[in-house]
């Protein structure tokens, strides 16, 4: 009897050219988990994500779902997966939550989804850490915090993020920002995100809008009146991939 499989995955998206399948000869975070899939059960395997992450772009939380055929324990097909992925992905948790019986489930990892939480993580120091290249931006200007806090703050609510991103298909610009806010721990700045959903390559539009603010360029109400002008051209430069994390889908 086939089953329908939920997983929690992390993944260093340094490597891949995004979350979803590309074309053949481009390795992806989907090509690479189905062809795993496809070597412990022996047929072809599709998974379905919840978010499709950009080129570069790492996740802590990503959920996937997928059907197969498995007449042994969720823990068997964990290690399995674990043991033939390669170190860049982990499956972190699996549960098999529904028997297909022939039809599908309704639940989709992507559409169902309520709320989605993204970091992006900044290294605000005058000489570059080697150690992190493929995992935050380096920033050597001093950043104002305070003032990327306080532009940040206009972000919250539901309203249109025109400037910020495009929409997929047939949907509008409108979404909902549940949290937006910096925190430091020593030279480290991480921009904490979360909304009911996000515009393509909106969070790292933001973050980098939100850095013209930190080093002066941009007042807070320069900021505002981007976002408020709904127009892609008053964004400022989209921040580089490997700074961004999507760190959890809830539903």
């Amino acid at each position: 009897m086939s089953k329908a499989f939920r997983a929690v995955i992390a993944y260093d998206g340094t490597a891949y050219y995004g979350f979803q399948r590309q074309r053949e000869g481009q390795p992806t975070i989907q090509s690479e988990l189905e062809r795993v899939l496809h070597l412990i059960v022996r047929e072809p395997v599709t998974i379905v994500g919840a978010g499709r992450t950009d080129r570069g772009v790492h996740a802590l939380g990503q959920v996937i779902t997928f059907n197969i055929f498995w007449q042994h324990g969720e823990n068997a097909l964990l290690r399995a997966l674990n043991a033939n992925l390669p170190e860049d992905i982990a499956v972190l948790q699996l549960e098999a939550w529904f028997p297909a019986c022939g039809w599908e489930p309704t639940f989709h990892p992507r559409y169902d989804a309520r709320r989605r939480t993204y970091e992006y993580q900044i290294l605000n120091v005058a000489v570059r850490n080697p150690l992190d290249r493929n995992r935050s931006w380096h920033i050597r200007q001093s950043l104002d915090m305070e003032l990327m806090n306080k532009a940040a703050k206009a972000l919250v609510g539901v309203q249109d993020f025109a400037t910020f991103g495009q929409p997929p298909k047939g949907t509008n610009t409108v979404r909902e920002v549940f949290v937006a806010e910096w925190v430091r721990h020593h030279e480290r700045l991480t921009f904490l995100i979360q909304a009911n959903a996000f515009l393509q390559r909106m969070v790292r539009s933001v973050v980098g809008s939100l850095k013209m603010v930190g080093v002066g360029d941009w007042s807070v109400a320069d900021f505002v009146a981007a976002l408020q002008a709904c127009d892609r051209s008053r964004s400022a430069m989209v921040a580089p991939a490997h700074g961004l994390y999507l760190v959890s889908v809830e539903y």
